[in-house]
């Protein structure tokens, strides 16, 4: 592959991800600020995100288990987790997250559950298809370098 087939590929999954709502321009805003000293910026963040959006969904889920329900403390974690998804430009897992901070103020920890459950399903729908996006192969390696793989075996 080479390395302008390789750009059109980014750009084609970039768009796809942006036109079916899992992204929204601040992901963009992301890449234009990653150049030649750090390559791999917006891949950085990313894995911030979510090493960050792990511990806030832990919190969620103990929370939820808690008896009685800190209605309180669910919508401050949200709102922490809803700020990484803001970041990023994560926008379908942010405007899940919309409707949870109406059941916290509601007290309705049935709707709070359930939000939560769809939250957490379109967070790994995303984390999916951004490994995707960013997953390197041997052949993008090779066309980055533009080096064949032969010359990484001498």
């Amino acid at each position: 592959m080479d390395k302008v087939r390789l750009q059109r590929e980014a750009a084609f999954i970039r768009s796809s991800l942006l036109d079916q709502g899992y992204l929204d321009e601040q992901f963009i805003q992301l890449e234009e600020l990653q150049d030649n000293d750090n390559p791999n910026f917006v891949e950085e963040v990313v894995t911030l995100f979510y090493t960050d959006s792990a511990r806030l969904i832990y919190n969620i889920d103990q929370a939820l288990l808690s008896n009685p329900t800190d209605f309180t403390k669910l919508d401050d974690y949200m709102h922490q987790f809803k700020g990484s998804c803001s970041s990023i430009g994560a926008k379908k897992v942010k405007n899940e997250c919309n409707g949870f901070g109406e059941y916290c103020e509601a007290q309705n920890y049935d709707g709070c559950f359930r939000t939560f459950q769809q939250i957490k399903q379109e967070y790994i729908n995303l984390k999916k298809k951004l490994e995707t996006y960013f997953q390197p192969s041997y052949d993008h390696i090779y066309a980055y370098y533009l080096i064949s793989p032969y010359d990484l075996m001498r």
